[in-house]
């Protein structure tokens, strides 16, 4: 079993884009809103037990809200996305994003309007 892709895999390579989006998208909203200060990581656990996927999340601690992302290898053109609870299960489906319509400011846009109505 496969605890990480190779350097150069094209989930790699997902991954990092991924990443270096939310961390963009991450300085925005601190200058914007600094109130709101999310926490992004992102976990190998589902590889670790054998689904061939990457998790982030993006959780915002005064709220207690999250924001999943998920990337599968068996639809590397797709991210699945769930706005859910840092202490709760995600319950019902995720929605679907094409990852060529994901950029900085959908991100931006999806820490703006879910965490910032619970802060103001």
């Amino acid at each position: 079993m496969e605890d990480k892709p190779e350097a150069n895999s094209p989930s790699e390579q997902r991954l990092i884009k991924l990443s270096d989006l939310a961390n963009a998208a991450h300085l925005r909203i601190q200058q914007d809103f600094a109130q709101i200060d999310p926490v992004i990581g992102i976990s190998r656990n589902m590889r670790k037990n054998g689904v061939p996927a990457d998790v982030m999340t993006i959780d915002c601690l005064k709220s207690g809200k999250r924001i999943i992302v998920i990337l599968h290898d068996q639809h590397p053109d797709q991210l699945m996305y769930k706005f859910a609870f840092k202490d709760q299960d995600p319950a019902g489906d995720f929605s679907q994003l094409a990852f060529a319509e994901f950029n900085q400011q959908v991100f931006y846009d999806w820490i703006k309007s879910y965490f910032s109505p619970a802060v103001n």
